[in-house]
C-alpha cells in the first residue's frame, strides 16, 4: 500500500494506492472516490462488543468499511470531515495513542481498540479518550489545521491542550487535569491539558474544533421565540 497525501497542510487528501487483492480499514465517512472493482465490506470491527466500545468511549463510527482492491489493484482517495491536513504513521510493532476523532485508516496488520485514558468528560465535550492502534502497518490519522510533532526526551514534559492532541506515543506519562480552578476552567475557554513526559512523541493539531464551535455558535442567528 502506499499513500500519497495532496493539498497539504488545509484541505489535505490520501490518495491510497493498493496492491492486487490488497485492502485497506477505513473510518465511515472518509472516502471520497475509488477506482471501478473495489469492493467494500462493512463491519462491526472486533465484534458487537468491541465496536460498542469504540464508538461509545472512543467517539468513532459504529462501523468501520473495508475497501479491498481487484486482481488489478486499485486507487482509494480519503480525506477527514474538517479542513486541515492528513499523516501517514509507519507502524512497526509500535503503538500510538490517537485522539477520538483523528483515526482515518489503517492498513492490513493494524489492529485499533479503545482505551478509556480516565478523564472525566465534564469541562470538555469528549474527554480525553484514545484508540490504541498498534501492530505493523500505515496508520492515516487526520487533525484539524496543521499537525505538528514534537519528540520529547527522557523526563521532558510538555502541556498541551486536549483539544490539540491528535497522538502520542503508548507508555509516555500522562496527567490530565483542568487549568486552574473552576471557575478560570469554565469562563477562560481553556479546559482539559494533559502533561506529556517523555521518552516519545507528540503530534499535535494547530486549531481545535472545540475553540471553533466555542467562537461560532453565539455568533449564529438565534431562533425567534414566540
Amino acid at each position: 500500500m502506499q499513500v500519497d497525501i495532496q493539498y497539504r497542510p488545509s484541505y489535505s487528501l490520501a490518495v491510497v494506492k493498493l496492491e492486487p487483492n490488497e485492502s485497506i480499514q477505513v473510518e465511515a465517512g472518509s472516502m471520497v472516490s475509488m477506482t471501478p472493482g473495489i469492493t467494500i465490506e462493512t463491519e462491526a470491527k472486533g465484534g458487537l462488543l468491541g465496536a460498542l466500545k469504540r464508538s461509545m468511549l472512543g467517539g468513532e463510527s459504529f462501523f468501520m468499511n473495508d475497501y479491498r482492491a481487484p486482481a488489478q489493484g486499485g486507487v482509494v482517495t480519503l480525506a477527514p470531515a474538517l479542513p486541515g491536513d492528513l499523516e501517514v504513521l509507519e507502524l512497526r510493532g509500535d503503538i500510538l495513542m490517537v485522539q477520538s476523532g483523528s483515526y482515518v485508516a489503517s492498513s492490513q496488520g493494524v489492529t485499533v481498540d479503545t482505551k478509556w485514558s480516565g478523564a472525566k468528560t465534564f469541562f470538555a465535550s469528549e474527554g480525553l479518550i484514545m484508540l490504541k492502534c498498534g501492530g505493523t502497518g500505515n496508520l492515516v490519522v487526520s487533525s484539524y489545521g496543521a499537525i505538528h510533532e514534537m519528540v520529547l526526551g527522557g523526563g521532558e514534559t510538555q502541556t498541551v491542550d486536549t483539544g490539540h492532541l491528535v497522538a502520542f506515543t503508548e507508555g509516555m506519562g500522562f496527567d490530565v487535569k483542568t487549568i486552574g480552578g473552576v471557575k478560570s476552567t469554565l469562563f477562560s475557554g481553556e479546559g482539559l491539558v494533559v502533561d506529556l513526559t517523555g521518552p516519545g512523541k507528540i503530534l499535535m493539531q494547530t486549531r481545535s474544533d472545540d475553540a471553533f464551535l466555542s467562537w461560532l455558535i453565539p455568533k449564529l442567528p438565534k431562533p425567534h421565540q414566540r
